[in-house]
């Protein structure tokens, strides 16, 4: 066990934790779960960073950094639909391209292949990131701006789902 693997725990217990302060009646409860889900995204960037620049990359952290990070993302956008701030296409969509990740993660693994985080997901990551935090941080937004910004979270997943299809093909099934 190492200090990224530890941030990387850590950021599993964010996800009840916003839920929770999410769904409180606590004042300013948005504000709180939304700073909470940008710690969530900051503890996901510095583990990856530590574990990069003191060589402590793992085959478990590989794995189980993006699961804490899907997790994450896959309860907020449920918490959201929960209270009527995103379209229930929105969840649709990213909760199919989540599981399909999932399942493509446990594949590859099986085979003992993990695949690292590329640009696109980690472009894909900060849409969804900033796209969300406006949503939950404004309660003032219309209909169409929250249908906006779920658009753009949607689009960016989709794009990076679309691009680690490709390479889960090519990787699981190269030609020879």
């Amino acid at each position: 066990m190492n200090i990224p693997n530890i941030i990387t725990i850590f950021r599993f217990f964010l996800v009840p934790l916003f839920v929770y302060v999410f769904f409180s009646g606590y004042d300013k409860n948005y504000m709180v779960s939304a700073g909470i889900f940008l710690l969530a995204g900051f503890t996901d960037v510095l583990d990856g960073y530590i574990a990069r620049k003191y060589n402590m990359v793992t085959r478990w952290g590989k794995l189980m950094d993006p699961l804490a990070d899907k997790l994450m993302q896959l309860a907020v956008i449920i918490s959201l639909w929960f209270k009527g701030l995103v379209p229930l296409w929105a969840i649709l969509v990213i909760f199919t391209k989540e599981v399909l990740m999932i399942i493509g993660g446990i594949v590859l693994y099986k085979d003992k292949i993990v695949v690292s985080a590329s640009w696109y997901g980690k472009a894909a990551t900060c849409l969804f990131y900033l796209s969300i935090l406006l949503i939950i941080v404004n309660k003032n937004m219309t209909d169409f701006q929250r249908a906006l910004l779920s658009g753009i979270a949607v689009g960016s997943a989709l794009f990076a789902f679309i691009r680690y299809s490709l390479n889960f093909k090519h990787i699981k099934y190269p030609k020879k």
